[in-house]
């Protein structure tokens, strides 16, 4: 059985490097490949891009510390994802109900934007983590790059799922796939996506799944 983390993890060079060198600059930040944080009988898998320097990189828990997770965790507290608003840190006692967090790519990459090559060789573990997450009814992507990420861990071509805000996909198993903008400093301050906008794909997350 293939592993869906490994703490030690440095099949990537230049993430590797990338942490060794951030570490230095950052002695007190987690500077590791950040573990998948959730329920681990989740019916509903959120995958995002990767950490955040200054947020899951530091911390240690996806989208904590940064931006990008405000809006997620105060979305998933209101529709019953998560027992707190916020999370402050790896270590409180934030909860997440029915639900997981994990990333595409689990280690910071410089600039935010991994290469494809250290996409592909980070995907087994997703793959492994989709495989055996039994429970999983709904898969939420978080932008273009998990999309396709969720799409290359379950075996099935790009060219017949196309990435759009909002769009479904039927996967293997009765799962669904579906599609957000990313929830990012950017996107939400351009406006590209809106609380409404994400509170309703969240809202549908939860529709799908039947609770």
């Amino acid at each position: 059985m293939n592993s869906v983390f490994d703490p030690a993890c440095r099949r990537c060079p230049r993430l590797s490097a990338f942490l060794d060198a951030v570490k230095v600059q950052h002695p007190n930040y987690y500077c590791l490949p950040v573990p998948p944080f959730g329920d681990s009988g989740a019916r509903l898998i959120i995958v995002g891009l990767a950490p955040g320097k200054h947020g899951a990189n530091r911390s240690g828990r996806p989208f904590t510390g940064d931006h990008a997770g405000i809006l997620l965790y105060e979305t998933l507290f209101k529709f019953g994802f998560a027992s707190a608003p916020i999370s402050r840190s790896a270590d409180d006692e934030l909860r997440l109900p029915g639900a997981r967090i994990t990333n595409a790519v689990k280690c910071l990459p410089p600039e935010n934007k991994p290469l494809p090559i250290e996409i592909k060789t980070c995907n087994s573990y997703l793959s492994a983590e989709l495989a055996q997450s039994s429970g999983v009814r709904v898969v939420l992507a978080l932008g273009a790059i998990a999309h396709l990420a969720v799409l290359r861990a379950s075996g099935l071509a790009p060219a017949q799922y196309r990435f759009a805000h909002a769009a479904e996909h039927a996967l293997s198993g009765g799962r669904v796939l579906l599609n957000s903008y990313h929830c990012s400093r950017y996107n939400t301050q351009t406006r590209r996506l809106t609380t409404t906008m994400f509170e309703a794909v969240v809202q549908r997350a939860r529709q799908l799944i039947g609770a």
